[in-house]
This record gives C-alpha cells, structure tokens and sequence, in this order.
C-alpha cells in the first residue's frame, strides 16, 4: 500500500510520466498504469468465469440434483461427498473432490432464499408448538409447548402438554386469550392437521370442524404460512427456540403438569421487562399497544376438546385415541359420545355424563374404573379374582379383612356380600365407607346391612342401633334390673 501511494504521488503530483515512475519505482508501466486508476487496490478480478475442463460437462446433472434436493426432507439431501460419489460411479467423472464441493457451495449459495424486513401492527398474533424432554413426576416425557407470540410487542405465551393433539391447540389458545386479556385480530399458523383438513386447489383452507368453532367462538381472522416454510412466521418460530433454550435446558424437573407450566407462565410474564435489539421501549411497555388493539373476551372459554361419536363393546369399554375407557356395565352395547380433553375423557349417553377418566397418552392402554364392573361382578362372582378392572384397586387394609371375615363365616356367599359392601361406593364416599368397614370390624358386625346402617350414622352422625338378633354371633351383655332393696341396702351401708 505505501507503494501504490508513492507512485500516485510521483505521478498526480511531481507529474512524472508512466515510463519515468516505472524506472524510478521498478515497476512496468501496466502496472503504474493500474495504481492510477484506482484510488486503492482493487485487488483479483476475473475478466471472465474460470474454465473447468473436467467438470463443466457435469453441472448440469449436479443442478439438476440440487433442483431435486428441494422438495425432499432436508435429512436426506445430498451431500457434496454424496454428489461427487454419485457422478464418479454413475456417470464417469474422473476430476477431484474439491471442484465439486466448492462448485455444490457456490451453486446452494446462490439457492439461499432472501427475505423482506416486516413491519407488524398491533394487535396480531402467530402461534405454533414445539417440543422438548421433561421429567413429570420423574418419568422423562417429550413434552409439546405450544407457544403465541403477538411480534408487534414480543409478547409470549408458553404452555406445555403430553401431545399436541387437537385439544391442545384449542386449550393453548383458550390460555393465551386468558394470559393476554384479549383476542388477536389476526392470528398466523403453519398448515397443521389439527386446523387444516385440507388445502384446496386456489390455496384455500379448509378448516377442521373444532379449529371452525373455536374460530366462531372468538372471532378472530386465520391466516397461514406457506408449505413447509417455517420462515412466514419467523416470530413464533424464534420463541419456540427461544423456550427451548432459556427454558428447558437443562431438562426441567416439576412434580406435575401445572407445576411446570405455572414456571412457563412466570418465565413469560418475567420477560416483559427486557428490552430486546432494535427497542428502546420494554416488552411490556410496547405490550400496551398490542393490549388496546386486541378484541374483547367472550364470557366463557372455548370448551376446548375433541368430541367423538363412539359405542360400548360387551366389556363396557369405550375406545378413543387407541385407548380403552370403561363406562357403568348398564350402558353396554349402546350409542355414546367421547370428550377428549388435554387431562380428562368424558363419556355420556344422551345428555348424561356416565364416565370421567384421566386421559392416557399411551397406546392400546386400558383405563379402569372398578366401580363401574361392581353390578356386574355381583351377578358373576366366580370372575372376583381374575377381574382386571379391580387389579391394582387399592383400598384400605380394612377392606380385605372384611372379605376374609365374610368368606370364612358365609363362603361364596360371603364373596358376593363383600361386593355389595364395594358397591355402597357407587353412593357413599370411599372414606366415609371405609370408617364404616373398620367400625363393623371392631363390633364384629361382619355383614352388608351392619356395614350400610354404620355408614348412614356416620353421614347422619348418629349413634348406630344394630338389630342384635340379625346378628347371632354377636357378644350379647347380660344385665340384670336393679332392685329396690339392693338400692336401699347401698344407703344403709349394708353393702359389703
């Protein structure tokens, strides 16, 4: 550089020629000629694109591999160590490696797709799910958050769920409402299943029947990204990626399911006050904008599930979601609707609720309700033991004791009373019969009818008032009536 200047210099202001700065300086006169053209270097320019002889008959296969490349998944796009195996084998290239990574750089390079900076008003949202590992009462879980993001201010919302099914998306939307004070006018998704049925041919969505009436019920326009481009809706793609990091690594520990997202709500209202690139203003403050332009809230949330038509099959079982969820034996065979919520399943008949269960994430699992074979196993005692509904029942000590009690003085007749004695849970509480079960243990009271009257005076808090002769083997006190004379001889001090 010092002698670029100099010879500038020389020639600019001494007014040497080309010829007497390139004797003075060393250099030719071409190159003298260079330095006063340009004010600095200008450095290495190609006049014309470099040849290559061996491999310029091969890039048409290598972009027509590329151009291929683009609508398969991106875990199984070639490599370049890929490509050039590929037309060393198959078509008979015999140049090097390098050529053709250096040509597959320039050529993916030139494929980058570029992006216009946005500008969002208020008062619209974007919303997606994400996913990441958990350990919920010590088992490790892949849990899906889903997540809306109003860009306008950056203000989030994050919720965690076992999967993210149908009513998920409707509960993450029923709590983001709720956390926000208000409904976007506009919300922005990718195309999943869960909202789209289908894409028709002008590009128009097709919604699913729930996504339509959680829709209808808060009255807020849908709109949607392209295929397979994430990048539509960058905002809520940088808070899924965002919450990832800040807030499950490392993998989170909670007791439940709402412990964790109680943390997730925290860890979103918390990031109100940071002031992020670009900004002056806090999320918070910028959040006021976005609050005035968002539409008001119905009275009521969005019953947010996934309604099923289904029936009973000759166990009492209702399938839904590959699961097997019993209902009272009463109702066999018969038409019934299922509510699938995030946490719950609810199964009615007409318009009576006959069964609630904890949802079941996993496959062909059965969920139980013993309660529900009790009538059943009164009718079909032989099947007591090897019942898989009651597996796993665990009732208190009591409760056995009294079955033992009730074989050994009665025997399968004894089998059948301990399950009417089960079935008074069908009416009274499980504690309330428990105490019962131990108050009939203590009197030796070892029958259904002792045990139903001892849990009605317990309800009623009475005193019991057991009918002795049905009960024979009972201790029986024998008090004789007091005398007159014997009261006098106590006054006298007669007695001894």
């Amino acid at each position: 550089m010092d002698l670029y200047r100099r010879v500038r210099l020389a020639c600019h202001l001494e007014n040497l020629s080309e010829r007497e700065a390139a004797a003075r300086f060393g250099i030719s006169r071409e190159t003298v000629r260079k330095m006063l053209a340009h004010s600095v270097p200008p450095g290495y320019r190609r006049s014309r694109p470099p040849k290559r002889p061996k491999l310029d008959p091969f890039t048409s296969i290598i972009d027509r591999i590329l151009a291929d490349d683009l609508a398969v998944h991106r875990k199984q796009r070639h490599t370049a160590k890929r490509i050039f195996e590929r037309l060393r084998d198959e078509h008979g290239f015999d140049g090097g490696q390098t050529i053709v990574k250096d040509y597959v750089r320039e050529r993916r390079r030139r494929q980058r797709e570029m992006f216009v900076p946005l500008a969002h008003p208020p008062g619209h949202a974007q919303a997606d799910f994400g996913e990441a590992d958990v350990y919920i009462a010590g088992v490790k879980l892949r849990a899906h958050y889903f997540g809306m993001d109003l860009p306008h201010s950056d203000a989030c919302f994050v919720k965690a769920y076992p999967a993210a099914t149908t009513e998920a998306w409707l509960d993450g939307h029923n709590a983001s409402f709720a956390f926000f004070g208000g409904v976007p006018q506009s919300i922005l998704y990718d195309n999943d299943s869960c909202l789209v049925a289908r894409i028709l041919a002008d590009g128009t969505r097709q919604r699913t029947r729930a996504f339509g009436g959680l829709q209808s019920h808060y009255l807020f326009e849908d709109r949607y990204g392209r295929p397979g481009k994430g990048n539509d809706k960058g905002k809520v793609e940088g808070l899924v990626g965002y919450a990832r990091r800040n807030h499950m690594v490392p993998v989170p520990r909670f007791a439940s399911w709402d412990a964790f997202n109680a943390h997730l709500e925290a860890a979103c209202r918390k990031r109100e006050y940071d002031v992020l690139r670009g900004h002056r203003e806090p999320i918070g403050e910028r959040f006021k904008r976005d609050r005035e332009a968002l539409g008001a809230l119905p009275p009521a949330p969005f019953d947010a599930c996934d309604k099923q038509a289904g029936r009973v099959n000759s166990q009492s079982l209702v399938r839904y979601r590959s699961n097997d969820y019993s209902v009272p034996v009463a109702y066999g065979h018969r038409e019934v609707w299922v509510r699938g919520y995030v946490h719950e399943v609810v199964i009615g008949c007409g318009v009576e609720v006959i069964a609630r269960h904890p949802r079941s994430y996993e496959h062909e699992d059965f969920v139980f309700d013993p309660i529900h074979y009790l009538p059943l196993l009164e009718k079909k005692i032989g099947a007591l033991d090897q019942a898989a509904p009651l597996q796993g029942w665990d009732l208190p000590k009591a409760f056995p004791t009294l079955r033992r009690l009730l074989e050994a003085r009665m025997g399968k007749a004894g089998k059948r009373e301990y399950v009417q004695v089960l079935r008074l849970t069908e009416t009274f509480d499980l504690q309330d019969l428990h105490g019962a079960v131990r108050d009939a243990l203590h009197l030796g009271a070892i029958g259904y009818d002792a045990v139903k009257h001892l849990v009605l005076c317990r309800i009623e808090r009475r005193p019991p008032k057991l009918d002795l002769d049905v009960y024979p083997y009972l201790p029986r006190a024998r008090v004789a009536r007091t005398a007159t004379a014997s009261y006098m001889s106590l006054l006298g001090g007669g007695a001894s």
